[in-house]
């Protein structure tokens, strides 16, 4: 389940996963399943088991046997279709009750799974835009993710597929702003000056919540110098953010 406030204390962490599991064979091995022994494995995303799903309201948890055949990615898109989402089990009660729908002699996909892909950038979105069936996860070197236009869903492909990319870059702003010193005793055309000066400028910055890679620069006068007096005797320039 993504919401969070649906797992109390370390419920979010309860498994039950049969002796020497989860594996991960071969490394394809990224959902998992439910035997009727209570127990849990792990196997390819893309194989075809039932599914159990689960209808959540409030507190009250109640789930449901799938009776088709479906691979894992498939069985999520059903259930959050009919029902809340493919069942979560938070603790041993939980999952005697899940055992006691799932008919003897199968397995059934259940709600965790192993969710490896990274974004390179190192961001944390946990966003998922998966192409029906996706990601199948058919061979261990299939570890890389494409976008398929025009839909915009994604497929997991081999790294090494040689195809188009598509680059990005943060925005970037630049704002000249000025400023106005009044009479001091240090020389402000100083260089250790103005570095003080901007060290502490982008430092007020951060903490007043200005995020992102700050640059911060003097503008030269065309007589050279960045700081000039004013009319009233006090010193002025234009720093360049």
């Amino acid at each position: 389940m993504p919401d969070t406030d649906f797992y109390k204390n370390n419920e979010a962490t309860f498994r039950n996963w049969e002796p020497g599991q989860p594996d991960n064979w071969l490394g394809n091995e990224h959902c998992a399943k439910l035997h009727e022994t209570g127990l849990w494995n792990n196997d390819r995303c893309g194989s075809k088991f039932n599914a159990i799903c689960s209808d959540v309201t409030g507190l009250n948890v109640t789930f449901v046997f799938i009776n088709n055949f479906m691979t894992w990615t498939e069985a999520q898109s059903y259930c959050r279709a009919h029902h809340t989402d493919l069942a979560s089990v938070r603790n041993m009660s939980e999952n005697q009750r899940v055992t006691e729908v799932l008919p003897a002699g199968q397995s059934a996909w259940i709600g965790l799974f192993r969710d490896s892909w990274k974004w390179t950038d190192g961001s944390n979105s946990t966003f998922r835009n998966w192409n029906p069936g996706q990601p199948d996860l058919s061979t261990g070197s299939k570890v890389c993710a494409a976008g398929l236009f025009p839909s915009g869903a994604w497929e997991d492909w081999n790294c090494d597929r040689k195809t188009a990319f598509i680059c990005y870059r943060a925005p970037t702003y630049k704002q000249v702003v000025r400023l106005r010193l009044e009479k001091n005793s240090l020389d402000l055309n100083d260089d250790d000056v103005m570095d003080a000066m901007l060290k502490q400028l982008k430092q007020t910055l951060k903490d007043q919540g200005v995020a992102g890679d700050l640059a911060l620069s003097w503008r030269k006068q065309p007589e050279g110098e960045v700081f000039h007096k004013d009319e009233e005797g006090n010193k002025e320039t234009k720093p360049s953010v």
